[in-house]
């Protein structure tokens, strides 16, 4: 029987808080990158954000990567949220566009949909970043 507890390994745990502190750098920068670029890319240029910071607390924290040759592992970085920015450039462009405002949020379309785009990749970055960039 699976429990909640073999399901969170203390990896699976340190992704998430490593992923929650990345998502929150990538999310709070968009605001700031809103000021002066649209929405779309403003989306992106915050996911760079998050990517920086997601790498290092990754590579130093949870996959314990440290001493492993650093260039294949950002190339393998790189590849595997090239895959996710584009799941989340995805999900929060069409709800922010369309499905948000067509169930009546307009106020704050952009912001709940560029939320749920940070986390629709959590589990496919996970693994992976642990079966693929950290190995």
């Amino acid at each position: 029987m699976n429990t909640m507890a073999s399901i969170l390994t203390p990896q699976l745990v340190l992704f998430l808080l490593a992923g929650g502190i990345a998502a929150a750098a990538n999310y709070g920068s968009r605001f700031i990158f809103s000021l002066w670029a649209r929405y779309e890319f403003a989306v992106v240029l915050a996911y760079f954000v998050g990517m920086v910071v997601a790498f290092v607390l990754m590579r130093g924290h949870v996959f314990e990567a440290r001493g492993k040759a650093l260039g294949p592992q950002i190339a393998k970085f790189i590849l595997i949220n090239f895959l996710a920015v584009l799941q989340t450039l995805t999900v929060s462009v069409i709800l922010a566009r369309w499905v948000l405002p067509a169930a009546g949020v307009i106020e704050n379309a952009e912001a709940v949909g560029h939320l749920a785009g940070v986390l629709v990749p959590v589990l496919t970055s996970y693994f992976g970043h642990r079966l693929l960039t950290f190995r």
